[in-house]
């Protein structure tokens, strides 16, 4: 189950209608719209910060060391798994994320992130964290994105060989994420504006994570033919 452990601000009574959040996730949307709109709007200096910290877990069906191995050749898998997002990479272990086009208030931001997936550490950890964009410059946001996965390897009590090896990837996020709102957002209330961000932020974390877990999973136990029914899996709350 993902679990958000820090929490946002809770909205308090208000008179107005609850402001509608929206996620999109088109092939061919683009950044211009977003970077108009900031431009257009003068932003204030300051900017808003929405954070939360994640964690959850993933199985696979082999050995531990079947599942370092595959992690370590992303190169083969993340951009496919990681669809609908656009991916282009970036050197050897990085890749440039289009995570989808979202917004409130009437305002839109497209965020494009650059990652590193860094190899496993001395601690069998392995970690990912963002990295500049070659020639390109974030227009309206800013985001701090700080994860780790530690494999665990057990048996399967689900099948009959109770030798069968089973490895669970816990993985945990620490996600920041700054946004430059124009002013015409800013004479909104803090709260309204807190609360609302911290919403939209544990949506798009949740939907990334469902969509992804479920590919990465399809994706390693058809290379290996492993038979593996994703239906019968408990989903993510």
């Amino acid at each position: 189950m993902l679990s958000k452990n820090r929490e946002g601000k809770s909205l308090g009574k208000t008179n107005s209608k609850p402001n509608k959040i929206s996620i999109i996730y088109p092939s061919e949307s683009n950044l211009y719209e977003s970077q108009n709109n900031l431009d257009d709007k003068a932003a204030t200096v300051a900017p808003n910060c929405f954070e939360g910290h994640y964690s959850d877990c993933m199985e696979m069906y082999a050995e531990a060391s079947t599942v370092a191995k595959y992690l370590d050749s992303h190169e083969l898998w993340f951009s496919r798994c990681a669809q609908p997002m656009k991916v282009e990479p970036l050197g050897k272990d990085g890749y440039a994320l289009v995570i989808g086009r979202f917004g409130s208030f009437g305002y839109e931001v497209e965020p494009k992130i650059g990652l590193e997936l860094l190899p496993q550490d001395a601690g069998g950890v392995y970690r990912i964290r963002t990295i500049a964009i070659p020639n390109y410059t974030p227009s309206g946001y800013d985001v701090d994105y700080r994860a780790s996965l530690a494999l665990l390897e057990s048996t399967n009590p689900d099948l009959s060989n109770q030798e069968a090896p089973i490895t669970r990837i816990e993985w945990e996020l620490d996600l920041k994420v700054y946004v430059y709102f124009p002013r015409f957002i800013q004479k909104l209330p803090k709260s309204l504006i807190q609360s609302t961000g911290d919403k939209l932020l544990n949506q798009i974390v949740r939907q990334v994570s469902r969509r992804l877990t479920h590919k990465v999973q399809v994706d390693f136990h058809k290379s290996l033919g492993i038979p593996f029914d994703i239906k019968s899996k408990k989903k993510f709350n």
